[in-house]
């Protein structure tokens, strides 16, 4: 549904911000009240969301940051930490949404390769793992209410 071009020359930037600062991926569904619990921590998969992004193209499925999208509440945040620029922010499109099983494929695939071979993040695999759960628990429930979704960052 969404387009990721948009984009697509900014998770990068995101990415390497990821690494230096406290930041969470969080999901946000689309609407003001989906009826159930959204809640994802997302602290271990921004901390390593370069390894991440290098299986999820390994095995073939969309990197997470993809997932990306801002509205203005969350550029704000993004141009106080100086992520963002603010000719960017000035530009900014509409939020992007993106099909709940788009997102599960992916975090499924992670889940899978991770639960097969446990040391592939080090120390960092079982924190991972619990968060990706979430957040597979969050996007199915997202699917099977017919919503769409995109991830956030938040730094704190």
């Amino acid at each position: 549904m969404g387009n990721r071009g948009n984009y697509s020359a900014h998770p990068g930037a995101i990415s390497t911000k990821l690494i230096t600062m406290a930041a969470s991926l969080y999901i946000v569904v689309e609407g003001e009240d989906p009826g159930y619990d959204t809640f994802v921590n997302g602290q271990a998969l921004a901390r390593n969301e370069d390894a991440l992004e290098r299986l999820a193209e390994r095995l073939h499925v969309t990197p997470l940051l993809e997932f990306f999208s801002a509205d203005e509440n969350s550029m704000a945040l993004l141009l106080e930490q100086g992520v963002a620029s603010p000719e960017w922010a000035r530009h900014l499109p509409q939020p992007q949404w993106f099909d709940a099983p788009d997102g599960v494929r992916t975090v499924c695939a992670l889940i899978e390769f991770l639960v097969s071979n446990p040391v592939a993040l080090g120390s960092e695999t079982q924190p991972v793992l619990v968060e990706l759960r979430e957040y597979e628990r969050v996007l199915r429930k997202t699917a099977h209410h017919g919503l769409h979704w995109h991830i956030a960052v938040s730094w704190r």
